[in-house]
């Protein structure tokens, strides 16, 4: 079983997914701050591979991106530097990445390295439904590896359905239509969207993610959603903290 499956199993709601950039602050702070969201009770981890257009991101996880590829951050690095992570957790882990990242390393050794590494799922923004179908899915599920695919409050109710028919263990909901970043508050039409979605009863549970960086957002998050995604405020911390273990737990004691 995978242990994305394994942690929706033993858990319906409040769950709490981190994201971070592979590669920031330092070139070789991948697997500590791993371990250090492990122990602080975080439920899943999104480890993001730096890319050099990251077309839907804010400017925080840009400047990560930027920061970390100028420091030699590569695909191929990040799967040397995880090849012991099981080691070390079982905490749920997938890969956050472009399409082009993978096509260039290969896909089929991509999904391979996955299971070989122990990474659990993937999320790639701009690879379509359609594209996922036709060409990748049979590998996907060879490899045992989930493909996370989003929504956003433009998705239409049909194409919302078709997108939960294609997912095997949640859908990434993003709050807004506005590039990643640190929000304060969900706007009532924000509201609107997480509760239309809600009540159409979906097969597979939606998590939240752009916009979650205190407690406040995160509980919202969870009231509409089975909880949430957090990356710039995150990342945020990391570059204004010292790092290490009292950045992270300082982090998430502040979101729960």
């Amino acid at each position: 079983m995978n242990r994305i499956d394994e942690l929706f199993n033993k858990k319906a709601g409040n769950i709490l997914s981190v994201y971070f950039t592979a590669g920031y602050p330092a070139l070789d702070s991948t697997v500590e701050i791993i371990r250090e969201l492990a122990s602080e009770g975080t439920d899943m981890i999104e480890i993001g591979v730096p890319f050099s257009d990251p077309v839907a991101d804010g400017p925080v996880i840009q400047k990560s991106n930027d920061t970390a590829l100028k420091k030699g951050m590569s695909l191929r690095l990040l799967f040397d530097q995880l090849k012991d992570i099981r080691k070390e957790t079982d905490i749920p882990l997938l890969l956050m990445s472009y399409i082009n990242p993978v096509l260039r390393f290969g896909i089929e050794k991509f999904c391979k390295k996955c299971e070989e590494t122990g990474i659990d799922g993937v999320i790639l923004p701009d690879l379509t439904p359609e594209i996922y179908t036709a060409s990748y899915l049979g590998l996907f599920k060879e490899h045992n590896i989930y493909n996370v695919l989003l929504i956003s409050k433009g998705t239409s109710a049909a194409r919302i359905r078709e997108i939960d028919g294609l997912s095997r263990i949640f859908i990434y909901m993003v709050s807004s239509s506005s590039t990643t970043g640190i929000k304060r508050n969900f706007s009532a039409d924000q509201k609107e969207y997480f509760l239309k979605v809600k009540k159409m009863n979906l097969r597979n549970p939606a998590l939240i993610g752009f916009g979650i960086s205190d407690n406040e957002t995160y509980l919202q998050a969870c009231k509409y959603g089975a909880g949430a995604i957090i990356g710039s405020a995150f990342i945020k911390a990391l570059s204004e903290g010292e790092g290490g273990k009292n950045t992270v737990r300082d982090f998430i004691k502040k979101i729960r």
